[in-house]
């Protein structure tokens, strides 16, 4: 698979929670950031057992994907308050390395993202 289809795949079996499938196309040392929670997850098993036990409510749906070389961003509208869209960097077959920045919506307001972080 090619980076931007590993991303695709990835946003596909996180939607329907095939938790061993996500494990299969992240890399051991896979590192998620969320800078604006002041987030970093690092391991395979700790994303995957993150996402596991996450409150449910949310889907994915994703919008874009855009790749160059390794490198692929991926635009994803997440329904839930404390989500947001992530971009990576991706090796041929596994994701290395996630970070996230949320985007302001219109159920996303200043005052709201304020309250959740």
């Amino acid at each position: 698979m090619e980076p931007g289809e590993v991303v695709a795949e990835l946003w596909r079996r996180i939607q329907a929670r095939d938790w061993s499938g996500v494990g299969e196309l992240l890399a051991e040392d896979f590192v998620l950031e969320w800078p604006h929670d002041l987030v970093r997850l690092r391991g395979r098993a700790n994303f995957v057992e993150f996402n596991r036990s996450y409150p449910e409510g949310w889907s994915i749906e994703v919008l874009r994907v855009v790749a160059q070389g390794n490198t692929v961003v991926s635009e994803v509208r997440v329904p839930h308050p404390t989500v947001g869209p992530p971009g990576g960097q991706w090796t041929k077959s596994h994701c290395r390395s996630v970070r996230s920045f949320p985007s302001m919506t219109r159920s996303a307001s200043p005052e709201r993202m304020r309250k959740s972080s």
